[in-house]
């Protein structure tokens, strides 16, 4: 296995208590092979991007270094969503678990299974800001976080008291 990178996961949820789901998503990447959690953000609530009929949803934002390859950290990640019950029925719709890999290292990948950056990261309030958190000086695609975050619409982000 190749030197460890850092790499950000997105997460979110907004079925059977999102609030745990997404907490305990983050003790499960903290135990992923090859990996370790170096920080995690607070939980922030958000309305649905896409379709508005259903319940809004928690996200966060984990760092993780990490010696799995691109693909290797995707299929980790999804199977955790399986774990959680993820079923893919819509397009943006209501999911128990989403893991997004965000950011890997300063890769930039683009095949027809992975996309990094992610390509809607950028225009996410409830991906900057949690990234933002942890992450105050990264920079994304030769700018600072503070800069695109300052382009998003506040899209009724809420940061959750620390429970």
């Amino acid at each position: 296995m190749g030197t460890a990178q850092l790499a950000y996961i997105g997460i979110g949820s907004n079925l059977e208590a999102p609030i745990e789901q997404v907490r305990e998503a983050l003790s499960e990447l903290a135990t992923l092979p090859l990996s370790g959690l170096v920080a995690a953000s607070s939980l922030y609530a958000s309305r649905p991007v896409g379709p508005q009929d259903q319940p809004d949803f928690i996200n966060a934002v984990a760092a993780l270094e990490t010696r799995l390859s691109p693909l290797a950290l995707l299929d980790q990640l999804q199977a955790l969503e399986q774990q959680h019950r993820r079923r893919r029925q819509r397009h943006w719709g209501p999911r128990t678990l989403d893991l997004d890999l965000l950011l890997y290292a300063d890769d930039a990948i683009d095949t027809p299974r992975l996309r990094v950056p992610h390509p809607q990261m950028t225009a996410r309030a409830f991906v900057l800001l949690p990234l933002t958190e942890i992450a105050p000086s990264l920079m994304l695609l030769q700018q600072p976080l503070s800069l695109w975050l300052q382009r998003v619409e506040d899209q009724g982000l809420e940061r959750l008291p620390n429970a």
